[in-house]
């Protein structure tokens, strides 16, 4: 089998050359797109940050209730809410949660017109759908080397690695609630002189809410996964303690942190299940 191994295809070294040229005539891009990212961060953070904690939980409490019209899901993000902060988890978790509604901005400002062009050319999308697979099934530690290449430590590689993650969840739900829109609905639209436009902002994009709902709601929980990933390129959040108990090997501190993890995961679950039971 040796003359097998000694014909190798010079897959890694081919990826290599490509972001050597990416990151000798891209700079330009890369370094306009991580001040892009610093601002969307650093506004993120301060909305999160200056305001005293529980005004903070007021606020979230008042979306959950606006969304959901239940005491119960108001009474449980309080709750959660208050045992963060019990907790002194206060600071790492606004920081996560600038990374996840970072994410989920750039996510959806991406996904849902990528996923509507989409339903519109099956064919485009027979092509993206390849590489939607690959993102989505690539090892997330192969993201960090060309983040870390591109735009170094902190929180934008940390972003970036995400997005590129979790951008699938938004393309492909959205084609699938824009493509099932039912044939009859179009062709009413069609018989009322609808426009293309209108057809999509009336018909198809009120359809495809609940699956558009559902796109941000993996793209939250799937940015969630991400953040002790992204704090190994420096990425401030929950996932600092968490890398730090594991260099530790401290249990106390690991079950801690990874416990006020799922407790934001939970909250967030809870307040966006809009358009489902």
């Amino acid at each position: 089998m040796n003359w097998l191994t000694d014909h190798k295809i010079p897959v890694g070294n081919a990826a290599a050359a490509v972001f050597d040229w990416l990151q000798l005539h891209g700079r330009w891009f890369f370094d306009g797109l991580a001040n892009a990212m610093d601002h969307l961060i650093a506004a993120i953070l301060w909305v999160l940050q200056s305001p005293p904690p529980l005004v903070v939980v007021a606020v979230f409490v008042a979306i959950a209730w606006l969304l959901q019209r239940s005491i119960a899901v108001c009474v449980f993000v309080t709750l959660g809410f208050l045992f963060i902060l019990n907790q002194g988890y206060w600071q790492e978790t606004t920081e996560s949660l600038t990374l996840v509604l970072s994410a989920c901005v750039v996510c959806m400002a991406v996904g849902v017109p990528v996923g509507i062009f989409a339903a519109h050319r099956p064919k485009f999308y027979q092509a993206l759908r390849p590489i939607l697979d690959l993102m989505q099934t690539l090892p997330t530690f192969v993201y960090l080397i060309p983040a870390i290449v591109f735009f170094g430590i902190g929180m934008v590689p940390g972003l970036i690695a995400t997005v590129i993650f979790v951008v699938p969840a938004p393309i492909r739900l959205t084609h699938l609630g824009v493509a099932s829109t039912p044939q009859s609905l179009l062709e009413a639209a069609q018989a009322f002189g609808a426009t293309p436009s209108q057809t999509l902002f009336k018909v198809e994009l009120p359809y495809a809410l609940p699956q558009i709902m559902a796109g941000l709601n993996q793209t939250i929980m799937l940015s969630l996964s991400m953040v002790v990933i992204a704090a190994l390129v420096g990425a401030d959040g929950l996932g600092v303690p968490v890398v730090r108990a594991l260099n530790q090997v401290n249990t106390a501190l690991g079950f801690e942190s990874g416990f006020i993890i799922v407790v934001v995961a939970i909250m967030l679950d809870r307040i966006l299940r809009v358009g489902r039971s």
